[in-house]
C-alpha cells in the first residue's frame, strides 16, 4: 500500500494539538515518522488559529511546531464549482470548503470530530469516494491496511 494522505479538518487537528495523547496525536505522530501523509487546507488552518488565539492563545507555538514536525501538506486552491458541489451535501459554507480540498486532493481518509456536518451526514457517507471517520477509526483503518498487506 502506497503511503496513505489522511485529511484532518479543524476538529481532528485541534483535538490533536489540545491532547499530548489520543488518535489525533498518534496521527501527527505518524505523519512526523512519514509513516502517513497528512493534509489540510488552508480553511482548516484558518479556523484552527482563530479557536486557539480564543480559547488558548499559548498553543499557537505548539500548532505551529506540529503543523511543521508532521509535515502537513496545505491545499490551497479549490474550484468555486466544487464547493458549490458539496454544499449540496454539507450546507453549511466552511465545511463545504474543507470538504472540497479534501475531494479535490484525492485523500485516502478524511478525519474528523464534527457529527453535525460530516459523521452523521449519511448523504456525505453515500457521496464521498473515501471513507471518513474519527481519528481512532482512521488509526484501525490504517492499522488494517498494513495487516492485509
Amino acid at each position: 500500500m502506497p503511503t496513505p494522505d489522511i485529511f484532518l479538518d479543524t476538529s481532528a487537528l485541534f483535538s490533536g494539538i489540545w491532547s499530548a495523547t489520543g488518535g489525533a496525536r498518534m496521527l501527527l505522530k505518524l505523519g512526523e515518522a512519514q509513516a502517513i501523509k497528512l493534509s489540510v487546507c488552508s480553511q482548516v488552518l484558518t479556523e484552527i488559529e482563530g479557536v486557539l488565539r480564543r480559547k488558548a492563545p499559548q498553543s499557537l507555538g505548539t500548532l505551529a511546531l506540529l503543523l511543521d514536525r508532521s509535515q502537513i501538506h496545505v491545499i490551497s486552491q479549490v474550484s468555486a464549482e466544487q464547493i458549490s458541489d458539496c454544499q449540496s451535501i454539507v450546507v453549511y459554507k466552511p465545511d463545504a470548503i474543507v470538504l472540497a480540498a479534501a475531494w479535490t486532493a484525492e485523500i485516502d481518509y478524511f478525519v474528523t470530530l464534527d457529527n453535525k456536518h460530516f459523521l452523521n451526514n449519511q448523504e456525505l457517507h453515500k457521496a464521498a469516494p473515501f471513507p471518513l471517520g474519527t481519528p481512532g477509526s482512521c488509526l484501525a483503518w490504517y492499522r488494517s491496511n498494513l495487516l492485509s498487506r
